[in-house]
Order: C-alpha cells, then sequence, then structure tokens
C-alpha cells in the first residue's frame, strides 16, 4: 500500500465527485463496499451517486480547494476549502480508508461554515 498513491487517489475521488461525476469517481476509486458516515448521505455506491449528482444539479458552480492531504496506514484526511452560491465558504475535513486493494471502502467527514468574521485575525486553515 502506497501512502502516496492512497493520498492522489482520495484526492481524484473526491474532485471528479464534486465536479460532477461521481459514477466514473465511484468505478475507478471503490472497492466492492463503500461504507458512508455522512447521515446526510444513504450508504453505498448508489447513495453516493445520487447525492452528488443532485449536489451537481443543484449547485453546479460550486469549487473546491485541496489544502492538505494526511495518510496514515489505510486512511487518507482530506482538508478542503468549499466555497458555493452566495459565497458561502466552508472547512471540510474528510477521512477515507482504503481496503488491502488500494480502494476507497469507507467515508467520514465533518464541515464548518467559515464565518464572515471572527474573533481572532486566523485562518481556518
Amino acid at each position: 500500500m502506497s501512502l502516496e498513491k492512497n493520498k492522489l487517489n482520495a484526492i481524484a475521488f473526491y474532485k471528479m465527485a464534486f465536479e460532477g461525476n461521481p459514477r466514473e469517481a465511484i468505478a475507478r476509486f471503490v472497492g466492492h463496499e463503500y461504507i458512508q458516515h455522512n447521515p446526510d448521505v444513504a450508504d453505498g455506491t448508489k447513495g453516493f451517486i445520487d447525492y452528488f449528482e443532485k449536489m451537481q444539479a443543484e449547485y453546479p458552480d460550486k469549487t473546491i480547494e485541496f489544502v492538505r492531504a494526511i495518510a496514515q496506514d489505510d486512511l487518507v484526511a482530506l482538508h478542503t476549502h468549499q466555497t458555493w452560491p452566495d459565497d458561502d465558504q466552508y472547512v471540510t475535513m474528510d477521512f477515507f480508508r482504503f481496503d488491502d486493494n488500494g480502494k476507497i471502502c469507507e467515508h467520514w467527514d465533518a464541515i464548518q461554515q467559515i464565518p464572515k468574521t471572527a474573533a481572532n485575525p486566523n485562518t481556518m486553515y
């Protein structure tokens, strides 16, 4: 298992799905099972595809920037910056588990909206 390859595959998978092609992302990067822990997305590959196809149809102009990727053992963590309509911005942290074949098989995430003002001068990155 290559940690660097897993990081690149996690980024490619998420970028492809986020930008409107979740079916191809699943076909290229996901193994025989896909366990979803986000409570807003149905479990399995169909739930993933349905969610991201809906997001693309409703918000085609959303963007994502990958701030950092960290890999350890069979896990990859992605720290991203998402911009949505009306300049709504979010920090996300996604965790992907890879199977023994180097395919994504499980996902967890946390998301936080970036406020317009903050109590300190530090960014959320």
